[in-house]
């Protein structure tokens, strides 16, 4: 397929990239990449940082050829506009190979091999989370043509990164990755991401089952919805993106994403990086890990397919489960050491006592009418300091008309860009930001009220709604909070 009209390219200088004696220079040094990256809360597209990378020619038809013919696991799912999530526990799956996977893609009438009982036309096929030192075991000289260390992480490169490979329509299910923040390169066709905010947690429904680690998933089908059972999805601020070869995706810290391929393949690499928060996180899902396999093995000790994803593989037993949530404290404590727990904290109460005051203040404001916000009603100018430009381009809501300066790519309207140290990154419609923060806070249980909304008399609690409650994201924060304050 074309690309979108008025679609950022990878294209070099003409694109927004500099020159100097006739060699392109990239927009952002590796120092000044990483600060972004490192403050920046809302989802951004980088341009012209990867034309010279070597995996930039990594089409499916090159990976075939470099492979050799290996066997892949391709994730097969029907399309279809159920509103139910197609989760990994719902598919099926196939061992071919990328040649076997090109033909089947062509659409051919009678197809043999691996892919012979899924009609192209009603299923899609995903080769997902395929790790480059699992992948290229035996050719790890490939890591490095993927060069994460031009967004300043020194040393980062295939061997910390993870390849996607799909036929249009296939998709991951609306989710949250409790770990690092995400790069994602695209490298052949497009994918459209719908992402929303961390504090929209309480509107997407978030649940554990099926169990994956570090993933939250969302009960709802996000591109159609059922609203008359989660009504409260109505409020959720939707962020969408249209990502097309040579641009990398910046995701931040627990964005929710739901990734779609929109051309016939697609082919991205991407990268989690490391946090500071990642390690009383790992904490929270130990916690999390024990509650759903004790409850679940519980209910049913001899169906762990139903709930446990296929990328499990690791012993699910009470014992390994208490030695994973053991070794977290541990490691949680052997990086901060005891004084400067208490200290971090203190500051994290004090920082989130201070949040709430400053959203009270502003409650009383009254709202603007839908329309790009005036400078007179909360709007802050944007800085000098604001690294958006021709070559970072913010992911914002797309509930309005995008500006007309970048084309079809992004739909949008003019929401906020806020970095962690609080700087006004653009602009900010302050007044619609807090009460839709403040309408996330009283969801959280109004949420939980509507999972059982479809039958009013009904009043039978299953394992997975008590579980919903057990280990909401909100929950197993506290609770970690807790077991660290008991161990210190």
């Amino acid at each position: 397929m074309a690309a979108d009209a008025g679609a950022i390219t990878d294209a070099g200088p003409a694109s927004g990239a500099g020159e100097v004696e006739g060699k392109c220079v990239k927009p952002f040094t590796p120092e000044k990449a990483k600060e972004i990256i490192m403050s920046l809360q809302q989802p951004a597209v980088f341009c012209n940082m990867v034309f010279d990378w070597p995996a930039r020619h990594w089409t499916a038809k090159h990976l075939s050829e470099v492979l050799h013919g290996k066997q892949i696991r391709f994730r097969m799912g029907m399309t279809s506009t159920d509103p139910v999530p197609q989760f990994e526990t719902t598919c099926s799956y196939v061992e071919a190979t990328l040649e076997e996977f090109l033909t089947w893609n062509c659409d051919q009438s009678s197809i043999s091999g691996p892919f012979r009982d899924y009609d192209h036309s009603k299923f899609w096929a995903y080769a997902d989370y395929k790790y480059f030192v699992n992948l290229f075991e035996d050719k790890t000289d490939v890591f490095q043509d993927v060069i994460w260390s031009d967004f300043g992480f020194p040393g980062r490169n295939g061997w910390e990164s993870t390849l996607w490979i799909g036929s249009m329509g296939a998709h991951t299910p609306c989710h949250l990755d409790s770990y690092g923040c995400n790069l994602v390169f695209q490298v052949q066709g497009r994918k459209r991401w719908h992402l929303f905010p961390p504090e929209d947690t309480p509107f997407l429904y978030p649940t554990r089952i099926p169990y994956e680690e570090s993933s939250v998933f969302s009960k709802i089908n996000v591109v159609n919805p059922d609203v008359k059972r989660f009504p409260q999805f109505q409020k959720a601020r939707r962020h969408t993106v249209t990502l097309s070869p040579g641009q990398v995706l910046f995701v931040p810290r627990h964005w929710w994403h739901y990734v779609e391929s929109i051309d016939s393949v697609t082919v991205s690499i991407n990268s989690w990086i490391e946090l500071e928060e990642d390690h009383q996180a790992r904490v929270e899902e130990a916690i999390t890990r024990i509650l759903v396999c004790a409850l679940k093995t519980a209910e049913n000790p001899h169906n762990t397919r139903a709930w446990l994803n296929p990328t499990e593989v690791e012993e699910t037993s009470h014992e390994v489960n208490c030695r994973y949530l053991n070794g977290a404290v541990s490691a949680f404590f052997d990086h901060y050491g005891t004084s400067q727990v208490v200290e971090t904290q203190a500051l994290r109460t004090n920082r989130e006592r201070r949040i709430k005051e400053e959203l009270n203040v502003h409650n009383h404001m009254e709202s603007e009418p839908t329309g790009r916000p005036s400078l007179t009603s909360g709007t802050v100018k944007q800085e000098a300091a604001s690294p958006f430009g021709p070559d970072l381009v913010p992911v914002i809501p797309s509930s309005q008309e995008p500006p007309s300066e970048r084309g079809g790519i992004f739909e949008r309207d003019g929401e906020d860009f806020v970095g962690k140290n609080g700087g006004r990154l653009g602009k900010l419609h302050c007044t619609k930001r807090q009460r839709m923060v403040s309408e996330s806070e009283n969801a959280a249980v109004e949420q939980t009220a509507s999972n059982s909304a479809l039958a009013p008399s009904q009043t039978f609690i299953s394992t997975d709604d008590l579980l919903d409650c057990l280990v909401n994201p909100q929950v197993t924060r506290i609770v970690a909070q807790l077991l660290i304050q008991r161990s210190l």
